[in-house]
């Protein structure tokens, strides 16, 4: 009786490396896909496009280093096969591939007791049906090839190099898409930059309304704001490293203008806010929406909302 082949520390190395690989790469087609549903069929109640972008970055990220090492891996893992037939009866290999068909058939049992739930729920969208349809189709995919993997005969077989190509393909057209969807790295820079430009005005406009409430007029400049006892530094552009503009257009009015890189128009007209007045605690709710280049922002103060027992307006 001939004695069963053995695991080797390279064996033991390369099919753990290609299995973790292989998870992070389905792993990272879900999330990528899921945050692209998201942005071609926004939620009103629950649309926050910066959350969805750092999503994409982290997939495709993901992708971009795990879709070759798992490729990699697999053609060593066939190579190996092909001068050792006897290893495709390994017992780390078996464990593996059955515990691999094992996820995926609970993620396909799971993901279809959601849709079915979700529909008799009566609460079945477009948006909603396409993230099933993602998680079902990469775990059926997953499932179907493996227990291909598991009964075939033919070790010459050509269809995990086409297989292989279809991966690599499918893996750098989905963070080419998302090039198109979030924008390139450089527009993703320029997003961050007129973020905190955005963040940076609001707390300036909460600022000259503390500075109105409590002394009943507006400043003159916003150096005027600065406290070292409270910690509070006037900011400037992030990029730039130039004062933001400030001006009194009247005893109740005054804006601040910034010089944004790239429009926020462009995320959906369906989120606009409309123009406000200004409230220090609610300063999220003002219209900040702008174009590229020098943008003004005006706003205009209620005296009713900030009266206080010395208030002589």
């Amino acid at each position: 009786m001939e004695n069963p082949i053995k695991s080797t520390p390279k064996d033991v190395f390369l099919h753990l490396f290609n299995i973790v690989t292989f998870y992070l790469s389905m792993i990272g087609f879900i999330i990528l896909y899921v945050q692209y549903v998201n942005v071609l069929f926004p939620d009103k109640l629950n649309y926050y496009f910066t959350s969805i972008s750092d999503l994409v970055r982290t997939a495709s990220s993901i992708l971009f280093v795990a879709v070759p090492a798992y490729i990699l891996t697999a053609w060593l893992l066939a190579k190996d096969l092909a001068v050792t037939p006897e290893k495709r009866e390994l017992k780390l290999r078996k464990w593996l591939t059955y515990f691999t068909l094992f996820i995926s058939a609970i993620t396909i049992i799971v993901d279809l007791m959601i849709f079915v739930y979700n529909f008799l729920n009566g609460e079945l969208s477009a948006r909603f049906a396409l993230k099933v349809l993602v998680v079902l189709l990469v775990a059926c995919g997953v499932f179907g090839y493996y227990m291909w993997d598991l009964k075939r005969k033919d070790l010459k077989s050509k269809l995990p190099k086409i297989l292989a190509i279809i991966l690599a393909v499918l893996a750098l057209g989905s963070i080419i898409v998302g090039f198109f969807i979030v924008g390139t790295p450089v527009d993703q820079r320029n997003r961050r930059f007129d973020e905190q430009r955005v963040q940076e005005l609001q707390m300036l406009q909460n600022q000259v309304l503390n500075y109105w409430t409590l002394k009943h007029n507006l400043p003159a400049n916003l150096s005027l704001l600065q406290d070292d006892i409270s910690g509070f530094v006037v900011p400037m552009d992030p990029d730039s490293k130039t004062p933001y503009e400030y001006k009194i257009l009247d005893p109740l009015k005054f804006e601040l203008c910034a010089t944004f890189a790239r429009s926020n128009n462009d995320l959906d007209s369906r989120f606009k806010t409309a123009p406000q007045y200004a409230m220090p605690n609610d300063s999220f709710q003002q219209n900040w929406n702008h174009e590229t280049g020098r943008t003004c922002f005006t706003r205009t103060i209620d005296p009713e909302l900030y009266k206080t027992p010395n208030n002589k307006i």
